[in-house]
């Protein structure tokens, strides 16, 4: 009886003018996006290889000069690899720095130089761009605002639309159960969404997949898989809306007009309301002056250096010492300012999306960017890879000057460190990988979180459809 239900309910969309509009403007929006990003794909991917090819270059001519070059230069900047995903959900992508810089080169002296540190551009991640981006017609617009839209205009009648007919009575009449005529019903509605969305993705990943400038691997086909559930889900939570609102009132037009109204209210107001909350929340406090601070800290050191440094004589290895100690010294404090303010940042954007996770469609963008390899959580593996690879260069330094017997083995002086060539295939190449099991951990709230909206929806749907009287 379920089946016949859903059968009646996917008959009647099939032929109704709404399918047609869904599919054409479902259809438009994913070849847009498919043509967007064979556009602009490659020319991210080559700018990438450039700097990648760059940053190869940099280590190769410092390690020829030696290991004191290479590790007063440092690895130069490391770039963060475009998403072969970024079609799915864009996101905040655009306002996240797409480097980490490994250089400092902001005092020197006739003898010592600055030693390298790892920053991050001021951009990396900003506070104020918390909400879903809705410019670009990447798969967040359309399964966040459009999808969600469709979901409602196939059920704001389902229940009503045949309470005005009389043919909702007829149907009770025959002792049939009232949760068996809901289900049929939600499953009619859910696959009369789900074609015109299937046959739109469908046509979207092969327009994509068939072009040489992009390579979907087998881990971006599950990941792609993932983001196609999150956005069943989605629809879900947006079809057992209308249902709710369906069942509680009389008439299918005063339904539409409910539902129009709470999905503004969902999709497009509480997102931006709920941004701007969160952007005076997490920028409230005192103003942090950097650059005050580091040159406070840099002057303090020396202040202390200069005050032993002349006291031993020239060329003796205590004054090695010293200036090495000053040097290293004045790198670590400076890299732990930067260190500070990262993470204060990310502090400031971790409440700021606590606050918006109360939005349903925040819940699906996040999600989205999770899963593409976009977005906030894409930008903390980035720097989690960068810190990683830092240790390693670090420790290639510290390896090869201890392999050299005749290094007085001290650090940020070149007199101090292994004279000996460097060869450049040793040292340590970086590469900026994903975690699919890590996007899981991060991912799992917000799964939680959308999935506690469905079932919350799904049971008010049931419950005013039990109380309504026919």
């Amino acid at each position: 009886m379920i089946w016949h239900i859903a059968k009646r309910e996917l008959s009647n969309n099939l032929n109704s003018l709404r399918f047609a509009l869904a599919t054409v403007l479902l259809l438009g929006l994913m070849l847009t996006n498919a043509i967007v990003h064979l556009r602009e794909h490659p020319e991210r991917v080559q700018r990438y290889r450039e700097r990648v090819s760059g940053h190869q270059n940099h280590i190769t001519a410092h390690a020829s000069n030696g290991l004191y070059d290479l590790a007063q230069e440092g690895p130069g900047n490391l770039y963060k690899k475009p998403s072969d995903l970024r079609f799915c959900a864009e996101g905040g992508e655009t306002f996240m720095s797409d480097r980490a810089q490994a250089g400092y080169h902001r005092w020197s002296t006739d003898t010592l130089k600055s030693f390298w540190i790892l920053a991050y551009p001021s951009a990396t991640p900003n506070r104020d761009n918390v909400r879903p981006e809705v410019t670009k017609v990447d798969w967040g617009f359309i399964i966040g605002y459009v999808l969600s839209l469709v979901a409602l205009l196939f059920t704001f009648d389902s229940i009503s639309g045949e309470r005005e007919r009389g043919t909702l009575r007829l149907t009770l009449s025959n002792a049939i159960p009232r949760h068996t005529v809901l289900i049929g019903k939600f499953l009619g509605a859910f696959i009369s969404v789900s074609i015109p969305f299937i046959l739109a993705v469908l046509v979207n990943l092969l327009v994509i997949s068939t072009s040489s400038g992009v390579h979907l691997d087998a881990e971006a086909w599950g990941r792609l898989g993932i983001i196609f559930f999150v956005a069943v889900l989605y629809t879900c939570l947006f079809l057992a809306l209308g249902m709710l609102v369906s069942a509680r009132v009389q008439r299918s037009a005063v339904s539409l007009v409910i539902l129009l109204l709470v999905w503004v209210v969902l999709v497009v107001f509480m997102p931006s309301t709920l941004a701007s909350i969160a952007g005076r929340s997490t920028s409230s406090g005192p103003t942090y002056d950097f650059s005050e601070r580091s040159w406070k800290l840099h002057e303090e050191l020396s202040s202390d250096y200069y005050s032993r440094h002349y006291k031993e004589p020239e060329g003796s290895t205590k004054r090695i010492e010293i200036d090495g100690a000053y040097v290293t010294k004045d790198a670590e404090q400076q890299e732990q300012l930067h260190a500070e303010r990262l993470n204060r940042r990310i502090a400031e954007v971790n409440r700021a999306r606590a606050i918006t996770r109360i939005s349903p469609v925040t819940i699906v963008q996040n999600l989205l960017e999770s899963f593409a390899g976009t977005g906030f959580e894409r930008h903390l593996q980035f720097l989690e890879n960068v810190q990683t690879y830092v240790r390693e260069f670090r420790t290639f330094i510290i390896d090869t000057d201890d392999a050299d017997s005749e290094s007085l083995h001290i650090f940020g002086v070149r007199t101090g460190m292994s004279q000996k060539p460097v060869n450049p295939d040793a040292v340590p190449k970086f590469e900026d990988t994903l975690n699919l099991s890590q996007d899981f951990d991060t991912a799992a709230t917000e799964l939680l979180l959308l999935t506690l909206f469905v079932l919350v929806l799904l049971s008010g749907a049931y419950l005013a459809f039990v109380r309504v009287e026919v």
